[in-house]
């Protein structure tokens, strides 16, 4: 039915779903950037309200938060914070910025990737899209219940596995990516070491309250490439998020001009350090971003 509402037309008829997440899609990869042209299909194919749990949703909005009028699906497919678990500060996630993350690490297919802090699985299945087919992803999530969640919406998904458990502590699986949802103070080492060559690794850096950071690493021929290419917050990541009394830590300015990340093993802080943590530091001198062919 369409009515005149004063020099403009109205259209009254319902909007079809598949039509308002084909939208939705089209601005995510948008937002990432020309990249990869399956991007579109991916972000259409995955339902997100299967990863939410049942309707009506509370959206994150200002300080507080905001509950759809309906389980109509519709309602989420914007670009809002959608909460998992009120009480731990835990939601699904932005789609503009995992939409720019994944664009950003250019997921292709036979590519393994690790996922720390999977949530109830949405991001994870996107990644399994984009690594098919012959590609795997390994599924890192700390709590129990989420986990749990996870692991039913991604039955269907032959190539995730899904662990409950601490990527923190011990190894990671040697990966083609490391997509990283929980603040960390610096990586750890073993997450470095578990970077294939030319592998890439993304997480959300908050070394102190003050410097939050978006960081994509590089592994070259010369060593780990860093680009802090946007700012970014993130819940923080139990295990990595404290920085220790030992930390050195400059401001963000100086930390958002580190170009490299070094193991302390290999190689000692020197004057180009911007942030030295544990047994990992940040330096200003770049690498090189060459990846080995």
């Amino acid at each position: 039915m369409t009515r005149q509402i004063g020099s403009l037309r109205y259209l009254g008829a319902m909007t079809n779903l598949a039509d308002v997440r084909r939208f939705y899609a089209r601005l995510m990869a948008a937002n990432a950037g020309p990249a990869d042209p399956r991007l579109e299909d991916v972000f259409a194919a995955v339902p997100r309200e299967a990863f939410l749990g049942p309707g009506p949703w509370s959206v994150v909005a200002g300080n507080g938060k905001v509950e759809t009028p309906s389980a109509d699906p519709v309602h989420v497919y914007q670009n809002v914070l959608v909460s998992l678990d009120a009480d731990k500060g835990i939601n699904n996630g932005e789609p503009f910025l995992h939409a720019m993350w994944i664009g950003k690490v250019a997921p292709k297919p036979g590519e393994t990737v690790t996922h720390v802090g999977a949530g109830t699985g949405y991001y994870t299945a996107l990644l399994a899209q984009l690594v098919s087919p012959g590609g795997a992803v390994t599924a890192f999530e700390l709590e129990s219940s989420l986990a749990d969640r996870a692991r039913q919406n991604l039955e269907a998904f032959g190539n995730v596995t899904v662990i409950h458990g601490d990527a923190v502590i011990g190894s990671l699986p040697p990966s083609d990516i490391i997509y990283v949802n929980a603040g960390v103070a610096a990586p750890p080492a073993e997450w470095l070491k578990a970077l294939k060559p030319g592998a890439r690794m993304v997480f959300p850096w908050r070394p102190t309250e003050r410097v939050g950071l978006a960081v994509m690493v590089t592994r070259t021929e010369q060593g780990f490439a860093c680009d802090p290419f946007m700012r970014s917050w993130f819940i923080p990541c139990v295990g990595a998020s404290l920085a220790g009394p030992a930390a050195k830590i400059l401001d963000r300015d100086k930390a958002a001009r580190s170009r490299s990340i070094w193991l302390t093993a290999d190689k000692a802080p020197d004057n180009t350090a911007t942030v030295a943590i544990s047994d990992v530091w940040f330096s200003s001198k770049d690498v090189g971003a060459r990846r080995p062919q």
